[in-house]
């Protein structure tokens, strides 16, 4: 659905049906994280989650980082349509080498008794379930607003040409898989130490959002160079945070609630996708410029350090049967 919904937007001809196909699209990939989250919280100890669930976040943005670099040196050349064509049939071969080697036995195998399983409302009545979706709204209205907004910024503000916004808005990206791999697989060795997980999984996220708030100079400097070397700086910043996002939910909730808590959390925390992109297009419609709209994402950025750093409880399984955790 996913891809097959991308490679048909290049044949749309209509907003609505160019709108029918992003929705589509959204069906098929909101299963991705509830998925691999009750994989990873099923099939991985504590002080390997880290760097699995960094190994997969990292994916994320070098997609991105990968469509700025080569969209905006194509695009001019090719078109818009055949980007989209190609980008989703490509997308599609990733299906033979999943279907061959795809997880198989006791993990697709297994059944469990329902009755085990908490429900929805059992998640809801936990605080950290609220608070986590709360930070990840947060951080991810930070997220949508480099991804829809930066290369715009880059042309429009900095005066970029393509070409160049191309090359210099794809590092920022490649900079939060990195670092994201890179904190995850530390924090999983500090705990494997004997670390405490909420203090490492914690000091990660609230350390990595608050400087993240590093976007605020980008628009201030006049030097070019030194704006990206800003932004990459608090692209790294954020990577720290969501090297550990995923893996703080997957400890809360334990194996038989990651998949609701996950999508509940995932749901929730992605209506930034609608927040960020409208409120920043009607702040630089308002002011002609990018300053208020750079402030407003770091501000969620530094909320969002508050959410996970004093709002989630400790990390560590929370008891749905006994009532135990924190409540609201």
């Amino acid at each position: 659905l996913w891809s097959g919904a991308t490679a048909m937007t290049g044949a749309a001809t209509v907003f609505v049906m160019i709108l029918a196909l992003r929705l589509l699209l959204g069906i098929g990939e909101s299963v991705t994280y509830p998925s691999y989250s009750r994989i990873l919280a099923s099939e991985y100890p504590e002080h390997h989650r880290g760097f699995a669930n960094a190994l997969i976040d990292s994916g994320t943005k070098v997609g991105p980082a990968l469509g700025i670099l080569v969209g905006g040196l194509l695009v001019s050349q090719v078109g818009w349509r055949v980007f989209f064509v190609v980008l989703g049939c490509g997308s599609l071969l990733w299906l033979i080498p999943w279907a061959k080697w795809m997880p198989r036995g006791k993990l697709l195998a297994s059944r469990e008794d329902a009755s085990e399983i908490p429900s929805i409302g059992a998640i809801l009545s936990e605080r950290s379930a609220w608070f986590t979706a709360f930070g990840l709204f947060c951080g991810n209205y930070y997220w949508y607003f480099l991804i829809t907004w930066l290369p715009a910024y880059l042309e429009k503000e900095r005066h970029f040409p393509k070409s160049k916004m191309a090359l210099a808005g794809w590092l920022p990206f490649l900079a939060i898989a990195v670092s994201c791999v890179f904190s995850g697989w530390l924090s999983d060795r500090l705990i494997a130490r004997g670390g405490s997980p909420t203090q490492v999984r914690k000091g990660f996220a609230g350390t990595g959002l608050t400087f993240a708030t590093i976007l605020i100079p980008v628009v201030l400097v006049r030097d070019p160079t030194l704006a990206l070397a800003l932004l990459t700086l608090a692209c790294i910043s954020y990577g720290i945070y969501t090297s550990n996002l995923w893996a703080i939910t997957q400890s809360l909730a334990g194996p038989r609630a990651a998949g609701k808590w996950t999508s509940f959390q995932n749901g929730f925390g992605n209506l930034a996708g609608v927040l960020a992109p409208s409120l920043t297009g009607f702040v630089v419609d308002r002011t002609g410029e990018f300053y208020l709209a750079f402030v407003v994402a770091a501000g969620f950025a530094l909320a969002g350090a508050g959410m996970f750093v004093f709002g989630v409880g400790p990390i560590e399984p929370v008891n749905f049967r006994s009532g135990a955790g924190h409540r609201l």
